[in-house]
């Protein structure tokens, strides 16, 4: 069997990409290009790709997968549909091959990759042996998607949209038995022009849980109560209050991981956790992960024992290097995100924050601009790039803006915000100007052009 991902070097796809080579398929891919660590894993599961598209080099596979990288007018993707191939979203492929029986959806606005990569995880470790799918790079030897024969799956359940052809949210394929639900913070303001439709999105996901299956559900975020108000499914709730079934306490950070407690509030067992990964949120979501794993029936100290062997996700507050200075790479795209993200900084950091910042393209819109009033109050310096190019609808007449009027905006809330549209002077100011225990964090979805390393490198020297 042969199987062709148009846009391979995504993060989900390039994993799916690995999971069925794994399963004896014949593997090909196309991109418009490619850069580690996703090139480097792919070489090394000997996956044939190439840059471009180039319909001549597809052949007839039995299943193409199409990303959302392809536009309408892509050569391989019009190709497939005037040849008539099989072709389907990357989701449809999930549902197919490996959605199972007891589907567990991990779904939210904030830390779904890491979430389900931590499930995956714990139920690899105890024997449940599931098929998974998460968008991440996971820093414990485990690649981001598996198919095998359990009856049991995870998946990281996006919000985005599934495909060019179907605009409706990813895990709207998943058929959650178990959803483990973190927020609904309005986002992608380029698919969802209205928190309301951003939120009917999680609405219908929550309406698929059948009756006897299981919602985990963070109580301290109102959107996530609101959105669960009323609901006669079995709900287990987690979160700071002593009111949640599973409450997190007494969170204590530093630079080599999170420590907190958590309480049972049905048996009064307080549970004592250290965890690998970095931020005040990790003790929240962790949490969650324990709820749902206890629901599964996991004894605790299993569950906390495997928890505090997972060492995370890449680009989660991942350390890029510490001497005297300190640089953190995280994937946070959003003006929410990166709050959480810098308020976990300033409780670590003993000088300044700089904080270089990229969105994804949906938080480039009008719509998204009130999310950045004081969003960076914790970054003593904020520092906007010359943003990525990111594909824009031409039929949308909200446009996205660049990185100057950006900064512009962020200036509104915030005193010290910088513009720096050439890289190397972007790298030799932070360089020049981060003195001894300050900290520098990049932010952002896309890569920055190498400018991290670029920084390491020079201050290695």
């Amino acid at each position: 069997m042969k199987i062709h991902f148009i846009g391979i070097c995504g993060v989900a796809m390039s994993a799916l990409a690995i999971a069925f080579k794994k399963e004896g398929w014949r593997v090909t891919g196309s991109d418009a290009g490619f850069f580690p660590p996703i090139s480097t894993y792919l070489r090394k599961n000997k996956i044939d790709f190439y840059p471009g598209w180039h319909p001549e080099k597809i052949g007839r596979p039995d299943l193409i997968v199409v990303g959302n990288v392809a536009s309408s007018t892509n050569p391989e993707w019009r190709y497939a549909r005037e040849q008539k191939l099989n072709y389907r979203s990357y989701p449809e492929v999930v549902k197919e091959f490996i959605i199972k029986k007891n589907s567990i959806v991990v779904a939210g606005t904030f830390s779904k990759s890491t979430n389900a990569a931590l499930m995956s995880w714990i139920l690899k470790e105890t024997g449940f042996n599931p098929s998974y799918m998460f968008g991440g790079v996971s820093l414990n030897d485990m690649p981001a998607a598996e198919i095998t024969d359990s009856a049991y799956s995870v998946v990281e359940g996006d919000e985005y949209k599934t495909s060019r052809w179907d605009a409706r949210a990813k895990f709207i394929h998943y058929s959650p038995t178990y959803l483990l639900l973190t927020a609904a913070v309005w986002d992608h303001a380029d698919i969802y022009p209205t928190r309301e439709s951003y939120e009917k999105a999680f609405r219908d996901l929550i309406e698929l849980v059948p009756r006897a299956g299981i919602i985990v559900a963070n109580s301290d975020e109102e959107t996530v109560r609101q959105l669960l108000a009323g609901k006669t499914k079995k709900i287990i709730t987690f979160g700071a209050s002593p009111e949640a079934d599973y409450q997190y306490k007494n969170v204590k950070l530093t630079k080599n991981g999170t420590s907190f407690e958590i309480v049972d509030k049905a048996t009064n067992q307080t549970i004592s956790v250290r965890a690998k990964m970095l931020g005040e949120y990790i003790a929240k979501n962790f949490t969650g992960c324990f709820a749902l794993s206890r629901a599964l029936g996991i004894a605790p100290t299993t569950i906390v024992r495997t928890i505090e062997s997972f060492r995370g996700v890449k680009r989660r507050l991942e350390k890029r290097f510490e001497n005297g200075i300190t640089v953190y790479d995280d994937i946070s795209h959003s003006p929410e995100k990166s709050r959480a993200v810098l308020s976990s900084l300033t409780k670590i950091c003993a000088g300044d924050i700089y904080a270089v910042y990229e969105p994804n393209t949906g938080n480039r819109k009008p719509a998204s601009f009130s999310g950045y009033d004081h969003c960076f109050a914790a970054a003593d310096t904020v520092i906007i790039p010359k943003l990525t190019k990111v594909k824009i609808d031409p039929n949308d007449p909200a446009k996205p803006v660049n990185g100057a009027k950006l900064a512009e905006i962020i200036k509104k809330t915030h005193e010290n915000v910088l513009y720096i549209d050439e890289d190397n002077e972007l790298v030799g100011y932070l360089a020049k100007n981060a003195k001894e225990n300050d900290c520098i964090v990049f932010l952002g979805s896309h890569g920055f052009r190498g400018m991290i390393e670029q920084l390491v490198t020079f201050l290695r020297q």
